[in-house]
């Protein structure tokens, strides 16, 4: 059973999908007028674990994620470089989208941008004013907040309480000539400002509100109600709160079964913000960060909680992903290096780790996507491993064990995408191996795997003959081309970790 933290009902619900076995998602994307940061990361990385997981879990899964191409940053971005809108939303889309293919997130099944969803806009909006829910203003149009007697339920605000909060602004909005019935109105159309990209309506030339964009893109691909509605905590208000009024004062029905929403990211335990000059794109982290490590932190804390970005702490989480490909590269060497000798492992007592492992796993993910507990197993499975594997050399009669240990380590990991696949594998060594081998042994052949081995008998033999000057240029080289070797009472172990 699925349980899921919602954040419309503050506890959590039993996750039941409209469709059995199918699950349709939509998660807010980007207003494009920049790189993202780090913290818009967050978010995706969440959501596509998330997507991940229920996908592992069996379910058909639909996922929906929308880009903002027209809104007040794109244009002054634009008219601040001498663009058009259109000019500078392309550039960050495509920036997005590389972002997004080099942290691991999946494109969603679809994207669709406002700017190509105008005509069911504009339908919305229509619907609203015909029902009394929005009304038309001097070429804007205004979502009556007092209409809808559900308003606040996603955030838990008081309508009354929302007013009070403005009454200073109510004298203000109304020197501007008053468009607005109540303060607490929102725009779902704005009227056409010279030079601004517009769009030809019943109300004039003029653009979406930002809000109406997701009600509209949402159930035109997913239909309603849909399951899971997804974003930043920054959006339950108001953005998520104005899609909920629009949607349902709009078709009568309900729109998303359950909200999701992922905590706030801080640098070194303050909020990130160009004023104190914190703020980290992204695509700049990664220069100097693997994105598996990336990974790896973000999803070491639970997706609602607030995470504390900082150098420390992807040292940290550098330091716990090398603890498990440590782990698949000893698998693999073990598996490489196997002999025809009596097994010296407990086997039953692996397939009882690996079984329970996998069990609480789940357990935890079940838990609205408990990560950390997630993790903790893994761990766990990494250490009773490690210790079952000590010192011995392997028997012929482990090696299908060893490959399904492997395996399951590597599949609990792709589930946070987070890609273990082909550490350490014989066949991943580099061929540069191979002409280190030739140089210092005079090895005459082509094959990565027996250069290497050559080399490790090169050293042993020439650490007998106290020749302590070869036995560390083969150290040295193997290591430049990222080989470790691990001397044990059986012998010496290497390890590869693909540069």
């Amino acid at each position: 059973m699925i349980r899921v933290y919602n954040t419309q009902s503050r506890s959590k619900q039993e996750f039941t999908s409209v469709h059995h076995g199918e699950i349709r998602m939509y998660v807010c994307g980007p207003t494009v007028y920049n790189y993202i940061h780090i913290g818009n990361a967050r978010t995706f990385i969440c959501f596509d674990m998330i997507r991940r997981y229920l996908s592992w879990r069996g379910f058909k899964v639909a996922f929906v994620q929308n880009v903002t191409d027209v809104d007040d940053k794109i244009i002054a971005k634009a008219n601040e470089e001498g663009r058009t809108a259109a000019e500078v939303a392309e550039e960050y889309t495509r920036a997005f989208i590389d972002d997004m293919h080099a942290v691991g997130v999946l494109d969603p099944d679809i994207r669709p941008k406002a700017t190509e969803e105008i005509p069911d806009m504009i339908d919305l909006v229509q619907t609203l004013i015909d029902k009394g829910y929005a009304y038309e203003a001097e070429g804007d149009v205004y979502f009556d907040v007092r209409s809808f007697p559900e308003y606040g339920s996603l955030s838990h605000r008081d309508v009354d309480e929302m007013e009070s909060g403005h009454r200073d602004l109510r004298a203000a909005d109304a020197g501007i000539g008053g468009r607005k019935r109540d303060i607490l109105d929102f725009a779902v159309w704005k009227a056409a400002k010279p030079g601004e990209p517009s769009w030809d309506s019943p109300w004039g030339e003029g653009r979406p509100g930002w809000h109406i964009e997701c009600s509209a893109m949402s159930r035109k691909y997913l239909g309603l109600p849909f399951d899971i509605h997804g974003g930043g905590a920054d959006l339950v208000f108001p953005h998520h709160e104005n899609e909920i009024a629009q949607a349902e004062a709009a078709w009568g029905e309900g729109f998303a079964n359950y909200w999701l929403h992922s905590g706030m990211l801080q640098i070194d335990s303050e909020k990130m913000s160009k004023s104190l000059g914190n703020f980290l794109l992204l695509r700049d982290v990664l220069k100097t960060t693997e994105p598996e490590v990336l990974r790896m932190l973000m999803l070491q804390t639970h997706y609602r909680s607030p995470l504390d970005f900082s150098a420390e702490r992807l040292e940290e989480a550098s330091a716990a992903l090398e603890r498990i490909t440590s782990l698949t590269r000893r698998l693999q060497w073990a598996i490489d290096n196997a002999e025809d000798i009596p097994s010296p492992l407990d086997i039953r007592k692996i397939l009882g780790l690996m079984k329970s492992a996998r069990n609480e796993f789940i357990f935890a993910m079940d838990d609205d996507f408990n990560t950390a507990g997630a993790l903790g197993q893994v761990f766990t499975l990494v250490s009773e491993l490690n210790a079952q594997l000590g010192d011995a050399t392997c028997s012929i009669s482990d090696v299908p064990i060893l490959r399904d240990a492997r395996a399951e380590i590597v599949e609990l990991l792709g589930v946070f995408g987070i890609d273990l696949e082909g550490a350490g594998q014989a066949e991943d060594y580099p061929q540069e191996v191979v002409a280190l081998a030739k140089e210092l042994t005079g090895y005459p052949g082509e094959n990565a795997q027996k250069a290497v081995a050559m080399l490790l008998d090169c050293r042993q033999a020439a650490r007998k003959q106290r020749d302590f000057a070869l036995a560390d240029k083969v150290r040295d080289g193997l290591g430049d081309l990222g080989f470790a070797i691990e001397d044990t009472p059986q012998g010496a172990r290497v390890t590869y970790q693909k540069k």
